[in-house]
């Protein structure tokens, strides 16, 4: 018979038992030469546990080549190497039956042909599954044990201004880097300054984290929220039902009277924003990109006070990295920027005037057209965001608890749009007229005058894709020179 061979152990396995995959090939090889089985091929899934199927890619192999019928039997060293759940196990009996395969287990003697054979083998993996939980708990059990006890867990990365050494359970502090953990404590509680403020500062100094990025506002707080600088080691920091902290075994690097200051000044100073739409002064947010770093521009607006006491609105833009002092470009005037586009849609030649429409005579675009547009051009951002944050994680710069929670956030974000835009997509709106880019720049240069803020906002967001944008220093000015240098509209 063509033969699959297939073995398998995880880490934690071959550590425990010695159960190493050389010894598995050479048992089985053996076995199938004195059965006169012709061995096909070996199948390989090393350090990979067998609680599922579908993250292991030399067993997904073998199915293929059972359905192929290019195999016509299964050996394998025990039943568990195969899998530990007992849904997996129903399921691979069934292809194995559809496809006419047989299965033999070493350690088992079990024929698969037979009903009794077939019950034999889902009885035991029954208990491999049961095994698999147990020990899952078991590790569980030990991990809060050992956190209760006061030993570090460090199972991903030791805490910026702490290094561990393998088979060391105690932290110890790395000097250099705890120096800088006492300032930003300092920065925060004593010299009032803001997250960014202690994040562009650091960044400025060049002043790497412990993943060897730059320092954001998020990083920051993360700092400040860590009681493992007082002495303390935490457990399950996800699971608000299992979270609790305990006395570390370790030194601390701060007194508690830092600490509890810090935490006193976060939770007075906690303000709980929403997700809103850009005030319709700030027309050009969401499609200015800085021309220095790629960046988008964010909303930096100003509340100013008149002599008579009343106050007035100062709408402004700046690059989201220049906060974290990562970006060089200056913040810049909404004026500025609106006299920026206008000089550069008039400079603009060549329209073709064979396209002009009268845009005043089309039929209006209705709520749920525009709300169409928005939310679809949302999700775009949202998904765009998405693989951003998955290519951080990938690179080693963003930490599995932030990324986890960044992508739960981006889904729950995703999952919210795409149900409001199935809604509207159901209801059945006259089909308006789609403008081409030069209908739009025509637009501008007849109306833009005649436009709404509101109408501004809509124009811009429906049909530029990004303005790159950049505010060149002046000497003696706080504010640069802005120029456009680029103007990307959606395809027509």
């Amino acid at each position: 018979m063509q033969t699959g061979i297939y073995v398998r152990v995880s880490t934690e396995e071959q550590a425990r038992e010695g159960f190493s995959i050389r010894a598995q090939q050479e048992k089985l090889a053996t076995y199938a030469k004195v059965m006169e089985w012709n061995t096909y091929k070996i199948y390989t899934d090393e350090g990979i546990s067998g609680k599922n199927i579908v993250d292991r890619p030399a067993i997904n192999d073998m199915i293929r080549d059972i359905k192929s019928q290019t195999i016509e039997n299964v050996l394998v060293f025990k039943v568990d190497r195969l899998t530990r759940s007992t849904k997996d196990l129903t399921e691979l009996l069934e292809i194995f039956q559809e496809n006419d395969c047989s299965f033999n287990s070493l350690m088992e003697s079990i024929d698969t042909k037979s009903a009794s054979g077939r019950m034999f083998l889902k009885i035991i993996g029954i208990f491999a599954e049961f095994e698999r939980e147990n020990i899952s708990e078991r590790v569980r059990l030990g991990f809060e044990k050992k956190a209760r006890e006061g030993y570090s867990q460090c199972t991903n990365l030791a805490s910026y201004g702490y290094t561990r050494e393998n088979g060391n359970n105690i932290q110890e502090i790395h000097k250099k880097e705890a120096k800088i953990v006492r300032e930003i404590f300092d920065m925060y509680v004593n010299q009032n300054k803001s997250f960014n403020g202690i994040a562009g500062e650091l960044n400025i100094r060049k002043i790497p984290t412990k993943t060897g990025s730059l320092w954001y506002a998020r990083t920051i707080k993360k700092t400040l929220s860590n009681p493992n600088y007082i002495g303390k080691v935490r457990y399950a920091v996800d699971d608000e039902e299992r979270y609790f902290e305990a006395d570390g075994k370790h030194e601390g690097i701060i007194s508690e009277k830092l600490y509890q200051a810090a935490q006193t000044k976060m939770a007075n100073n906690f303000k709980k924003s929403h997700t809103k739409h850009p005030r319709d002064e700030n027309y050009f947010c969401g499609v200015l990109e800085c021309a220095l770093c790629g960046r988008k521009l964010t909303t930096n607006n100003h509340i100013r006070k008149r002599v008579d006491g009343s106050k007035y609105f100062i709408p402004r833009y700046i690059c989201q990295d220049m906060v974290a002092k990562v970006c060089k470009a200056k913040s810049m005037s909404h004026k500025k920027v609106e006299e920026a586009f206008l000089k550069y849609i008039a400079n603009i030649q060549d329209l073709d005037v064979a396209d002009e429409v009268e845009i005043k005579n089309e039929a209006p675009k209705s709520k749920n057209d525009i709300l169409i547009k928005e939310y679809t051009e949302m999700l775009r951002k949202i998904e765009k965001r998405e693989k951003d944050v998955i290519r951080l994680y990938v690179d080693e710069k963003l930490a599995h608890e932030d990324y986890t929670k960044m992508i739960k956030m981006i889904k729950n974000d995703k999952n919210s749009y795409s149900k409001q835009l199935a809604e509207l997509e159901n209801i059945e709106e006259p089909e308006n007229v789609k403008l081409t880019k030069n209908h739009v720049i025509l637009s501008i240069k007849e109306n833009w005058e005649l436009l709404t803020k509101k109408e501004r906002l809509h124009l811009l967001r429906n049909n530029v894709e990004r303005i790159v944008i950049l505010s060149q220093p002046q000497e003696d000015k706080m504010e640069g020179k802005v120029k456009i240098e680029k103007m990307d509209f959606f395809r027509d």
